[in-house]
């Protein structure tokens, strides 16, 4: 016997019929619809079926809460409906047909650093140990940090730069691979490409500004600077696309037949030349740009108004998902400046919501 065969009635018919329905999938507890008229969905009278806790949109999502229980309320909906559930993925693309051309920019550029947090979230808490033990003189009247006094902290401050270094100076390679991942192409090459960004080869990012000579590959008719781009993340979103749309391109012209061989290759290959000869120094120059007038705002004479501006909008873009975009900024602010004064803003922000709750 159907347990919410009433409410799933209910919601169908509140929600304007099969035929509005363009989607539908379930998280752990919403219901997320894409629907094809959204003025035709009757919130109150959806927030008012006993099962529904609450309604909201997101992303393009029209999503109903309904709690722990709502894989079975999504089978019992899905079977009354008669129509077939898809994946949150599917779900995702398809909620991008009811958003604007700047919310489907920002809903892509969270998309990419979504899947990076985890790592970034690690790297950050070991650099922040990191300086505790290294730079905090505690000890001895305040003139020795632990790893002074310690050669167990000295061998674990060093370590732990293994990782450090990993997750924020090799950041292109990450980049690039969640482009591919997200584009559906091919994964293994977004790393490639992100590794050829951060090659010990080339000069690293952080030491160009005090360098008396930069390296260059000599093609006879053109010299092209071998600069590393550690850290910086506009550089590798731009590669990353060109990469992405190359491989598309030539997967089209492609006979099928030789396509393993000359789509990687003519997809990598040009991908790697014009990342760094236009894309890496235009990002450069665009990333430093905007962590200057972000750091800018902030310092400036006019830096409460530029915070409170910042705060204002920060929780509607966590409503939205879209707070994942200022990732960028924040990774770009930590590469030209060292750290970034966006965090502690963001972190009271979030004790904010949960001393409210």
């Amino acid at each position: 016997m159907a347990k919410y065969k009433n409410e799933t009635k209910e919601l169908l018919e509140y929600i304007g019929g099969k035929e509005n329905i363009g989607a539908v999938s379930h998280c752990a507890t919403r219901m997320r619809f894409v629907l094809n008229d959204t003025s035709i969905a009757d919130e109150e009278k959806i927030k008012k079926i006993k099962s529904v806790k609450g309604t909201f949109t997101q992303a393009g999502q029209f999503q109903v809460i309904i709690g722990n229980d709502v894989s079975t309320f999504y089978n019992e909906f899905t079977q009354i409906a008669g129509i077939d559930g898809v994946s949150k993925e599917n779900v995702k693309q398809a909620a991008k047909s009811n958003m604007s051309m700047l919310q489907r920019v920002m809903a892509n550029i969270a998309e990419i650093f979504a899947p990076l947090i985890p790592a970034i979230i690690v790297g950050g808490l070991i650099l922040g140990f990191r300086n505790v033990i290294g730079d905090i003189k505690m000890f001895e009247n305040g003139t020795k940090s632990l790893i002074e006094i310690s050669q167990f902290w000295a061998g674990t401050h060093a370590f732990l730069w293994l990782i450090g270094e990993a997750v924020f100076h090799f950041l292109p390679v990450g980049i690039t691979w969640s482009i591919t991942k997200k584009m559906g192409t091919t994964q293994i090459l977004g790393i490639v490409l992100g590794i050829t960004l951060v090659s010990p080869q080339l000069l690293n990012a952080y030491a160009v500004a005090g360098a008396d000579k930069i390296p260059f590959w000599d093609f006879g008719f053109a010299k092209v600077n071998m600069i590393g781009y550690q850290a910086q993340v506009i550089p590798a979103i731009l590669a990353g696309f060109v990469l992405v749309y190359l491989e598309k391109g030539m997967r089209k012209i492609s006979p099928d037949a030789i396509s393993m061989i000359i789509v990687p290759f003519f997809a990598l290959v040009p991908a790697v030349l014009i990342a760094h000869t236009v894309l890496g120094p235009i990002g450069w120059a665009i990333g430093s740009a905007v962590s200057a007038v972000v750091y800018g705002g902030l310092t400036s004479s006019f830096g409460s108004i530029f915070a409170g501006i910042f705060g204002f909008l920060y929780a509607p873009l966590v409503i939205t998902g879209l707070h994942h975009m200022t990732n960028a900024i924040d990774l770009q602010l930590m590469a030209e400046l060292g750290g970034t004064p966006l965090w502690p803003m963001i972190a009271l922000s979030n004790i904010a919501q949960g001393s409210a709750v």
